[in-house]
Order: C-alpha cells, then sequence, then structure tokens
C-alpha cells in the first residue's frame, strides 16, 4: 500500500497543496495577542531567566562609558516617569529620534517604548530638507537629537521643544528623583516604531512596525539561543535608526549581551574595539566584510575573542566568504536576509555548515512562510525556480504611514508582504537572493542580474568592490556597466575586466563598459546604493544626446 507523502516536504518546507514554504526552524512562542504587553517590557521579561542579572550592558568604545544592567533599567524607568509626568508625553505620542549610536539611544526607546510612544529614528546624516519631509509623515510631538544634530530642527515646530541626548539636561532625565508612574497599558498591536525605507518600490516610506512585530523578531533568536559561559559582547556597526540597529537594541537585552557601541563607524577603531573589549560577535554591513578578507587591515590586531560574525544588507559573494573564513577559521559567519518591512531578519544561516551552502541567505526564520510568485502568471513555484520573494508572519509590518496607495501594492490578500526581490527556495530549504527585480538589466530579450556580475568581479583578487548597473544603448537597449574599485597601486585595465567577466558568462552578460573609481556609494547599513550611480551615467549619457 502506498503512503500518502507529507503535504510537507521535511528538507526544503515545501507544500506541494499550498505551494508555500514553511519555516523548519524551531517555532516561536508569542505572548497571547490579546495580552497587553510592549517590546520593551518583553524584553525585560526574557532577562528574567538571565544567570547574569547585573552584568554590562552598554559600552561606548570611544569614551569607555559603561552601563549595567541594573542602572539601564533604573535609568529607563526614571526617564519614562519623566517624560510623562515632568513632559507630559503619552501614549499615542510620536517622537522623531535623530542621533548618532550613543548609550543614551537604547535608554530613549525603552523608556518610550513602555509609554506607548511611538519611535520614529532618523539617519543623522539627513538633510534638513529630508528631515522636513520626514517629520510631515510621522508627525512628531517632540524630537529628541543631539549637539551635533539639533540645528538641523531648529526651522521646526513642534508641541514640545528638542531635548539634546548628550547633554546634563538629558543626564538629570534619567537620574533625577521622579515619582514613577504606574505602567502604561500598552497593547501589542499598537503602533511602536516608524522607520524609514525606500520601500519594495523606490521613494522613501515610513514603515508602521507594531509591538507585536518587535517582540515577534526577538522571539526568534530568544528560542535558538545557545548556552553561554559568560555573556556574549556584541559590537554594533549598524546604527539605532536602521531596523536591524532597532532590532538589536530589544533583542541585546532579552539576551543580557553586553553591546560596545561605536558613535560612528570606521574600521580600525571597530578593530580597536574588538581587541580592547574582548568583542564576542560583529554585525556588520558587507562592505565591512569585504575589507577584513580582502585587504590587510586587520593585520596587528588581536582578534582572538571573536566567535561569529553576522552580515545583511547585501548577498555576499562566494569568495569573500571564503577568503574571510580562511583567515578567521574559527568565526561563525551568519548571513541573513530581511527587510525593514519585514522587522528584520527573515531568513539566516545557523552554524558554519549552513555558510558553506553558498550563495545562500539561509532558511526561512521561525514563524515565516514564503511563496515564490512567477511576475508575469502571478503561479506561485516549487522549489528551484526563480520569481519574486513572498513572505508572510508575525512580524510583517503594519503597511506605510500615510500612504494606503503603496501599502495595498505591498501588503497583498493573505497578509503576504512583496518583497520585489528575485529569489528562489532550493531542495534544501534555503534561500538565494537573486537580485532587485527592478535591477534587473534588460538586454536585448534576456535579464541579467547585476548581483551575479557584482561577485564575479568581487572574485578577482584586484578588485576590491564593484557595482554593476544598466547603461542606454540603441541596439541593446541597456547593456551592463561595471564600476570597479581596485587594489592600491594596481595597473588591472578595462579590457582585462571585460575579458575576465566574459570567459565565465553567457555572452549576453558581458560586462560592455568599466569605469574605475575611489569608492562606491552606500546606505548606512552599507546596501550598495547603484541608483545614485545610476543618476550620474543617465545624467552623463543624456547631455551627450
Amino acid at each position: 500500500m502506498n503512503q500518502k507523502k507529507p503535504p510537507i516536504d521535511p528538507e526544503s518546507g515545501f507544500n506541494s497543496e499550498t505551494n508555500t514554504f514553511h519555516s523548519l526552524r524551531p517555532p516561536i512562542h508569542l505572548p497571547p495577542q490579546h495580552l497587553p504587553i510592549s517590546a520593551s517590557e518583553y524584553a525585560f521579561s526574557l532577562r528574567v531567566n538571565s544567570p547574569w542579572l547585573d552584568s554590562l550592558a552598554l559600552i561606548n568604545s570611544s569614551t569607555g562609558q559603561r552601563v549595567s544592567y541594573s542602572e539601564f533599567t533604573l535609568k529607563t524607568k526614571t526617564l519614562a516617569s519623566y517624560l510623562h509626568s515632568v513632559l507630559g508625553l503619552s501614549k499615542g505620542h510620536t517622537a522623531f529620534v535623530l542621533s548618532q549610536n550613543l548609550v543614551q539611544v537604547p535608554i530613549l526607546y525603552f523608556s518610550l517604548l513602555s509609554l506607548g510612544i511611538v519611535i520614529s529614528p532618523a539617519n543623522p546624516l539627513s538633510t534638513e530638507s529630508e528631515i522636513s519631509s520626514l517629520i510631515q509623515l510621522c508627525n512628531p510631538v517632540i524630537a529628541f537629537a543631539t549637539s551635533s544634530t539639533a540645528h538641523k530642527l531648529s526651522n521646526i515646530s513642534l508641541r514640545f521643544k528638542t531635548i539634546v541626548l548628550d547633554s546634563p539636561e538629558f543626564d538629570s532625565m534619567m537620574t533625577s528623583p521622579v515619582q514613577m508612574i504606574e505602567p502604561v497599558e500598552v497593547s501589542q498591536s499598537d503602533l511602536a516604531a516608524i522607520l524609514y525605507s525606500s520601500g519594495t518600490t523606490g521613494r522613501v516610506k515610513g514603515v508602521m512596525l507594531t509591538h507585536r512585530n518587535l517582540i515577534a523578531s526577538v522571539a526568534g533568536p530568544y528560542a535558538s539561543r545557545t548556552e553561554r559561559e559568560s555573556p556574549a559582547v556584541f559590537l554594533y556597526t549598524m546604527p539605532y535608526f536602521h531596523v536591524f540597529g532597532f532590532f538589536y537594541s530589544l533583542k541585546s537585552v532579552a539576551l543580557s549581551e553586553v553591546v560596545v557601541l561605536m558613535e560612528r563607524f570606521d574600521l580600525t577603531k571597530m578593530l580597536k574595539a574588538v581587541e580592547e573589549f574582548r568583542v564576542t560577535h560583529l554585525a556588520m554591513a558587507p562592505p565591512v566584510v569585504v575589507a577584513m578578507a580582502k585587504t590587510d587591515v586587520t593585520k596587528g590586531y588581536d582578534l582572538s575573542s571573536l566567535e561569529g560574525v553576522a552580515c545583511g544588507a547585501a548577498p555576499i559573494a562566494k569568495d569573500v566568504i571564503s577568503d574571510f573564513l580562511a583567515k578567521f577559521p574559527r568565526v561563525v559567519f551568519v548571513q541573513g536576509y530581511g527587510l525593514t518591512e519585514s522587522t528584520g531578519s527573515a531568513c539566516r544561516t545557523v552554524g558554519q555548515e549552513e555558510t558553506f551552502h553558498w550563495g545562500a541567505t539561509g532558511k526561512l526564520a521561525g514563524g515565516f512562510e514564503a511563496k515564490i510568485i512567477n511576475p508575469d502568471t502571478g503561479d506561485a513555484l516549487p522549489p528551484g525556480k526563480q520569481g519574486e520573494l513572498w513572505i508572510r508572519g508575525p512580524s510583517i509590518m503594519k503597511g506605510y504611514i500615510g500612504d494606503p496607495e503603496a501599502t495595498s501594492a505591498t501588503l497583498v490578500a493573505g497578509g503576504w508582504l512583496r518583497t520585489g526581490d528575485l529569489c528562489y527556495i532550493d531542495e534544501e530549504g534555503f534561500l538565494f537572493v537573486v537580485d532587485r527585480l527592478k535591477e534587473l538589466i534588460k538586454y536585448k530579450a534576456y535579464q541579467v542580474a547585476p548581483a551575479e556580475l557584482e561577485h564575479l568581479l568581487q572574485s578577482h583578487p584586484e578588485i576590491v568592490d564593484a557595482a554593476v548597473i544598466p547603461y542606454p544603448d540603441e541596439e541593446a537597449g541597456q547593456v551592463p556597466m561595471a564600476f570597479v574599485v581596485r587594489q592600491p597601486r594596481c595597473s588591472l585595465s578595462e579590457e582585462e575586466i571585460i575579458d575576465f567577466v566574459a570567459k565565465q558568462v553567457a555572452p549576453y552578460k558581458k560586462i560592455r563598459r568599466v569605469t574605475f573609481v575611489n569608492s562606491l556609494p552606500k546606505s548606512a547599513a552599507g546596501k550598495l546604493l547603484r541608483k545614485d550611480l545610476r543618476k550620474i551615467v543617465y545624467a552623463n549619457s543624456s547631455s551627450r544626446l
């Protein structure tokens, strides 16, 4: 008698009846949805089981300032009481935050979350006009800035005056005796944060994340935590205004990690901090991994404390990972895939073995489901087939603030989030990100993925970094053009690069033009900004028409 095949494949997680991929990771345990609990209260509740109840919470790598968990908890509660009782901030208000990574930021985040105040953090490098449009989106009643960013808010009128985080005034707010307030009842469905993203379709949007979204994002790493003899020491190069920095601020408390902060990223200072504070884990952007793997920048530093490196924001070439692991064989290299709209990571690798599944960004995290959709027909595809990745789970955003049109284009029936990424999931359940659908180069009738060519270029020993974009062409429509950063004192020519790629790809994928540059434009999270390169190219090509 034939046994009925189970609908969910135990290897890939694919359900052939619904054409849906399911997570095969340990399930995440979430509080009942009706239970009122804020994301900060949830993170604190997970600390109760920690063997290190009063370990270090935060270290400022440049000043050496340290904050223990007991100080962190007390400052959070004191600040929340001050903001509510003295200033008059209350549940449902929005606070705009414009700051580099300071120890005050996570204390502020926890205080605001506990009060049910919506946090809207922005890049401190934003211009005044950019800030003005963000403030129109999120409609805050108060802003928190620093001595170096407050001037950018001088022409903006809010209900409360701007508070400077690195000031004696803010220090006293965290430490002055004030009557502690009764806990504010915060529903998990309440809005917790508005983070900014180019979205899956271009212009900047305000991504609305609920307390439930943040709780779910923390529950995953908590479920897969491992026993340790001492707390992990994490150095975050990700800024707190970015979704990964925001998520890490909660996750580090839930797991009682020591967090080493860098106000501004600098590779040399990062390496010094790893040595000085015996950092065990690094969260880094791809360009930092490339620099550590392909240059001698790490020479002379004691990095023996490192146990793991986590990297997201963009796929990393096989050669870069293998070079990195050859240099640091004891370090577990973790890759992940996520979006602001998914409250961070939706896929990640676990353990060194999964790292060697070259090109993959891991398997679906606990609580997530996925579909691969044919962009032309709308059909859901089986393992091994390329299409647009759709994901669903408890950490998927509520929507884009003030933009119902973009929300309905991105969040579709059944709670699915359209990512805009061309992907496939293999027979073992690993996700491969081919490229952004909208960034594919249309060469004649063919589609060329820039990321594939970038990985090839980065595999060349004399190339530090590379980007590929479409260049307008009368005959073909578009041709692949490469921007290349060479190793110092390298004489690699355009012809040699074109030839190097041509030997390894089909004719339609060949690089047709090369421009040498000193650096490539990257976002704060380290994501390559191909659109900035496209602007230069299109301006130059149209000026010659």
